[in-house]
C-alpha cells in the first residue's frame, strides 16, 4: 500500500510520519512524504526521532512534484494548510492533523523545553501510525477519484 504523508514544508510532521511508517509498518506500507513547500529537514525532528530509534536524517524534504511515485492508495494530510492546498490525487485523501512542533516550541526558553514539544508530537504521530492501515476505512476517507478520468 502506497501512502503519502503531506504537510506544508515537509520538514517535521510528515517526515516523522514517513519515518514511523517505514520503521513500524514497512512490511505493509510503502511510505513517502512531501510538502506544498520545501523547508528542509528540521534538526530537532531528526533529534527526537533518533531518540526513539528512528533515523530520518537521510530522508529528503521534497515537493509533491519531485516524488518518484504519483499514484498513491492514500494521501494523508497532517496539517490544515496541506489539507486545504492538497492538489488532486488519485486514490483517497484523509486529513489527520497534528500540532506544529516549531510553532509549539516558539516561546520555549531552552532547547530541552523545545524538545518536549517535538517529543509529544512525535509520540502522537507514532500512535496514529500504529493504527494503520486498519484505521483507513471508508468512514474516514474522502474519495478523490481517478486522475485518468480527467
Amino acid at each position: 500500500m502506497k501512502i503519502l504523508f503531506l504537510c506544508t514544508g515537509n520538514s517535521c510532521r510528515s517526515q516523522m510520519a514517513e519515518g514511523w511508517a517505514r520503521q513500524l509498518k514497512g512490511d505493509v506500507i510503502d511510505a513517502y512524504s512531501a510538502g506544498i513547500e520545501k523547508h528542509g529537514l528540521n534538526p530537532l525532528a531528526i533529534k527526537v526521532m533518533a531518540e526513539a530509534g528512528v533515523d530520518i536524517s537521510r530522508q529528503k524534504s521534497s515537493l509533491i512534484g519531485e516524488l518518484p511515485v504519483t499514484k498513491f492508495d492514500y494521501v494523508i494530510t497532517l496539517c490544515g494548510h496541506a489539507n486545504e492546498s492538497c492538489p488532486f490525487f488519485p486514490g483517497r485523501k484523509i486529513h489527520h492533523g497534528f500540532a506544529d512542533p516549531p510553532q509549539l516550541a516558539a516561546d520555549a526558553k531552552t532547547e530541552e523545553e523545545q524538545l518536549g514539544h517535538y517529543r509529544r508530537v512525535r509520540d502522537e504521530i507514532k500512535a496514529y501510525i500504529e493504527t494503520l492501515p486498519g484505521s483507513l476505512t471508508k468512514n474516514h476517507v474522502e474519495k478523490q477519484g481517478n486522475m485518468d478520468d480527467l
